[in-house]
């Protein structure tokens, strides 16, 4: 197509020497072409200029200028008789008519105001009777439509006309989530949800996404935010939605939802964002109801479909929300993990993040689709039969490697490994750590030399370092090579490490009193205002001094008595130091102390006939008080 050719004027009916338009015309010509015919006079004839008919290649017009005063009334200038040639034109001659004629705008009109009228009614109005009548209005559209298919199952000019209504009714159901209070409950004791989930199953893939995006919709966490004080006196809309997505799950709307996955094809746009809407429906209803989460996995085959989706090679929206809804459905369900470890789900996840090793994201949506995989990851080997997964798939050998790169997924790795190592069941993956060489560049982190120069050490990288240290003199049997390695490393150049773990120690301290401080003006003012303080305000405080610094002062006090209980020249220096800030290792002893009486066993270690953490704790403790 030319697109110059769409500038020039179509040929009037009459008169052979008409003006003619330049390919290329100015605003300022399109202007005075519209005055000199909208005007009713005919252009002037050409004058010639003084040059030889040979050299006159060009032609002058005239134009005469319109009456300010004088009514236009015939304006069949305008091509194809578009209506809005010169109503939709701005100060600089543009114009963007719509094609349409005068007598086509009015007959549209008519049908729209036809049709939408009453709709627009109800939703302004947003009463029950309109609620019924929207409802009413859909059923009719559905009835109508299946009939149409069924009659005329070869014939889609038949039920075409149908399928329009009801896509027009299935948008106008989308306003009710601001009323769910009014609209939900009806929804649901009108059976429209199980007409609506049964369109899921429609032949027309662009009903289906309708659908989808309804549900979308009316299951979104703010639904009826905006009115519910105003609807507070008949109920709340947490119990509407309830209403909702019960009525919804009875429909099985979970595995109609997952077959819909497999038929829709991303490489269309319209089918990209169903299945971005599905995806969306999940999160709504994990976050409703978080149990859901097992049911999803034990009851579809949505964890194959995510995992298979983050496998592809281009980055896109939905690559990066099936990463996300995994980390979701991963985290806190033991039932989920192990069904994600008989997937081969931990391989799957190793060769997308293998990618990361030596090249960063592209942008910040990679980035976190990223790290919403290493998240996932993290979730599955709390554990034990996954630590073993990961293990045989290489896994610890692979984050040591993007240890040794100074790519953002290093970090991601340093928290993976700690997770991996931790526990009774992570003792294997510790072995494997010391064999891979893991020890120079985990302290290589740990000291701050691996990273550039313009760069700082995170405070989750030293949190995850402590944990791996921590996890490492925990599981590492003594005597064995690994441990004198790990040893070692205390003791080279002049106790470094000690001072670094005694600086962490120090600043973890800092921020301990001053959370301290917050927690005794409120048991002040708790002792004023006569309540008593429960086991549940308790444990709120030890939380919030775990965050505030006392999670990290145990970590760095573990490892020190450990240190300071297998080497003496680490003891002796450990008492040198801390006898210049007037400390002993009392204060080691009482930190300890308070970790031991927190400790939550859940009997593993007991059943393999190993030390527990707590006895473990009570030996440093012992060691300590007897120095």
């Amino acid at each position: 197509m030319d697109i110059n050719k769409l500038f020039k004027v179509p040929q009037l009916p009459s008169g052979s020497n008409k003006r003619r338009m330049p390919d290329n015309p100015t605003p300022e010509m399109l202007k005075k072409m519209r005055m000199d015919v909208s005007s009713g006079f005919p252009a002037g004839p050409p004058q010639e200029t003084s040059a030889s008919p040979a050299q006159n290649t060009s032609r002058a017009a005239t134009v005469r200028d319109e009456d300010e005063d004088m009514e236009v009334g015939d304006r069949d200038f305008a091509p194809g008789g578009d209506a809005d040639y010169f109503a939709e034109e701005d100060e600089e001659g543009r114009f963007y008519g719509g094609g349409l004629t005068g007598e086509q705008k009015d007959i549209l009109n008519i049908f729209d105001k036809d049709i939408e009228e009453d709709v627009r009614e109800d939703l302004d109005e947003m009463t029950m009777v309109g609620v019924r009548r929207l409802l009413t209005r859909f059923e009719r559209a559905v009835n109508k439509n299946q009939n149409q298919r069924s009659k005329y199952p070869d014939d889609p000019t038949k039920f075409i006309d149908s399928e329009a209504d009801l896509d027009a009714a299935l948008k106008s159901l989308l306003p009710l989530a601001q009323s769910p209070v009014l609209a939900y409950p009806e929804l649901v004791s009108s059976d429209s949800v199980a007409r609506l989930i049964g369109l899921l199953s429609h032949e027309n893939p662009d009903i289906v996404i309708d659908v989808v995006e309804v549900i979308h919709e009316l299951t979104d966490e703010d639904v009826g935010n905006e009115a519910e004080d105003e609807e507070a006196e008949e109920g709340s809309r947490e119990d509407a939605l309830k209403t909702l997505i019960e009525g919804l799950l009875a429909n099985s709307i979970l595995e109609l939802l997952v077959d819909n996955l497999k038929r829709l094809n991303e490489t269309e746009e319209s089918d990209r964002q169903g299945v971005f809407h599905i995806l969306g429906i999940f999160e709504n209803l994990v976050g409703f109801r978080p149990e859901l989460s097992t049911e999803l996995v034990s009851k579809t085959t949505l964890l194959q479909w995510l995992l298979s989706r983050i496998q592809s090679k281009s980055h896109e929206e939905n690559r990066g929300y099936a990463a996300e809804l995994l980390s979701i459905l991963l985290q806190s369900n033991r039932a989920n993990r192990l069904a994600l470890g008989k997937l081969d789900g931990v391989e799957m996840f190793l060769k997308v993040l293998s990618q990361f090793r030596k090249r960063d994201p592209v942008d910040a949506d990679e980035t976190e689709f990223m790290e919403n995989v290493f998240d996932s990851l993290c979730s599955t080997l709390g554990e034990p039969e996954v630590k073993k997964l990961f293990l045989d798939s290489e896994g610890v050998d692979l984050m040591v490697l993007m240890m040794k790169e100074k790519m953002q997924s290093r970090s991601r790795s340093i928290k993976v490994l700690d997770h991996a190592m931790s526990g009774p069941a992570g003792t294997a993956c510790c072995e494997t750590f010391v064999e891979a060489l893991g020890l120079k560049n985990l302290f290589s982190t740990f000291m701050g030399k691996a990273l550039k120069k313009q760069q700082k050490t995170q405070p989750e990288d030293t949190s995850h370092s402590l944990g791996i240290v921590s996890s490492l003199f925990s599981n590492l049997a003594s005597d064995s090579p690994a441990r004198i390695r790990l040893l070692a490393k205390f003791v080279e150049n002049t106790y470094e490490k000690v001072d670094k773990l005694l600086e962490i120690r120090d600043a973890a301290q800092g921020r301990l009193r001053t959370v301290e401080k917050d927690i005794e003006n409120e048991k002040k003012m708790l002792a004023e205002e006569g309540e008593e303080v429960g086991p549940g305000m308790e444990d709120l405080w030890y939380l919030q001094r775990l965050e505030g610094g006392l999670f990290t002062l145990q970590t760095v006090d573990y490892i020190l008595a450990w240190v300071a209980m297998e080497d003496d020249g680490i003891r002796t220096h450990i008492q040198q130091m801390l006898r210049r800030k007037d400390k002993s290792l009392k204060d080691i002893v009482k930190t300890l102390e308070v970790y031991r009486d927190n400790v939550d066993e859940n009997g593993a270690a007991a059943a393999d006939g190993e030390t527990s953490q707590k006895e473990i704790l009570q030996n440093l403790i012992l060691f300590l008080d007897a120095c």
